[in-house]
């Protein structure tokens, strides 16, 4: 009797993961995109003008936008969520002489930080609630809370300097490891963000109620709840954004900053958040904004006029947002 051969029952190997269309597609996402437009940037001036890729003119460079990226991740949430805010500028403001007069008070300086960081995000939960329960559009309440705060700061203030802020107030004047403290501040709220987006629950539940809310819904996601804990997220990074305003000199002039509202957005939508909702990461917010700075200090060391930022930022929002339409677009096709 002729014994028959066992099947060969040894499992196929798995196939090995395809690295290059991994490294492909991380190239190709729009952070990998602005980090390669960041290094070729720093390279090609740094080639022509030394000056530019010296250890001053770099921290200057994340320094000087840091306070932008903190307020660009909480802007990202909120735009993720389906939501905008563009009263940022003059809420910063609000909150920067708050801080400030607090400090010329004798108030020490943590309780010159946290307060003002509190009511930020409380005036973050009442832009939530009017959101979602009055059902009124982000961009009205905020339009409105724009022009409510700036009015305020005017009358009240008529564009006064504050001076004499106590030694402990200037946050953004300290450094750590010969770093100066908003690049921590920039790092860690990237980081924390980007996390939070990718791992926690209500980060997850944020994607899907900007991508569809009422799909979120019958989903069982509490879609008021997570709007309004977006508006709160992002109350909490512009209250630090405010605090890194604040402190960056001895004296503050009592108005709100021209076009910060702009120059946050910009980081947002540039970075690869969707305007139109469910879409982007901080960590896109954050190199955009530093772009944004690479750009700024390669101009002037090129010696062209820095009053062309403003064409730069508007130009890249318009691509941005037109690519964004069409890839949507593209995916309704499908």
């Amino acid at each position: 009797m002729t014994a028959t051969p066992l099947p060969n029952s040894t499992p196929a190997a798995a196939p090995a993961p395809n690295r290059l269309r991994t490294l492909r597609n991380l190239i190709l996402s729009q952070e990998g995109i602005l980090l390669i437009v960041i290094i070729v940037v720093m390279v090609v001036v740094g080639a022509s003008k030394p000056r530019f890729r010296a250890e001053n003119n770099l921290l200057d460079i994340f320094q000087s936008e840091a306070y932008i990226a903190v307020a660009a991740v909480g802007m990202s949430i909120l735009i993720i969520s389906g939501n905008i805010d563009i009263s940022v500028g003059s809420l910063v403001g609000v909150l920067a002489i708050l801080s400030a007069t607090l400090s010329v008070n004798g108030l020490p300086g943590w309780l010159c930080w946290l307060i003002p960081i509190g009511v930020s995000m409380i005036i973050g939960a009442i832009n939530g609630f009017l959101v979602a329960y009055l059902r009124i559009p982000s961009i009205v309440v905020t339009l409105g809370m724009l022009s409510i705060l700036k009015g305020g700061m005017i009358i009240i203030l008529g564009g006064t300097t504050i001076i004499n802020m106590q030694p402990d107030f200037f946050l953004s004047q300290w450094d750590w490891l010969n770093i100066p403290t908003p690049i921590w501040l920039m790092i860690f709220a990237t980081i924390i963000g980007a996390l939070w987006m990718r791992y926690s629950s209500t980060g997850r539940s944020i994607y899907a109620v900007g991508g569809n809310a009422e799909a979120a819904r019958l989903s069982g996601i509490n879609t008021r709840r997570i709007t309004i804990t977006a508006f709160v997220i992002n109350g909490l990074c512009v209250g630090i954004c405010a605090i890194m305003y604040a402190t960056q000199l001895n004296s503050l002039q009592a108005s709100p900053p021209v076009g910060l509202e702009l120059r946050v957005i910009t980081a947002s939508v540039v970075g690869g958040v969707s305007i139109l909702g469910g879409i982007g990461t901080v960590v896109g917010s954050t190199l955009a904004a530093i772009l944004l700075s690479v750009i700024r200090s390669a101009m002037i060391f090129i010696d062209i006029p820095a009053s062309w930022i403003n064409a730069v930022r508007g130009s890249l929002i318009l691509v941005t947002v037109l690519v964004d339409i069409l890839r949507h677009r593209q995916m309704d096709r499908h």
